[in-house]
């Protein structure tokens, strides 16, 4: 059980929460009947949102980049043919 007197820390969201979540309001920024200031709000969380998503996006990029080799070596992936170039 938490603890009363803790702040309650807020959970990020998944890419697949964050993603799910922005879909939803480009949907409701597209049908034009909200409200103007509902409207910036919602632009406004949906902007964090991308932002979100594309960092954890490049977080998960980054690690891509990167292979562990049978010794446990880290080494660049490569695409076979690559090389070649």
């Amino acid at each position: 059980m938490s603890d009363p007197k803790e702040p309650e820390e807020k959970k990020e969201p998944t890419f697949e929460e964050a993603m799910g979540k922005l879909e939803t309001i480009v949907r409701q920024l597209e049908e034009n009947d909200v409200p103007l200031e509902k409207a910036i709000d919602l632009f406004q969380e949906g902007m964090s949102l991308s932002k979100l998503c594309h960092d954890k996006l490049e977080t998960v990029s980054k690690k891509m980049d990167q292979l562990i080799d049978s010794s446990g070596q880290s080494r660049p992936f490569t695409v076979q043919g690559d090389e070649e170039q």
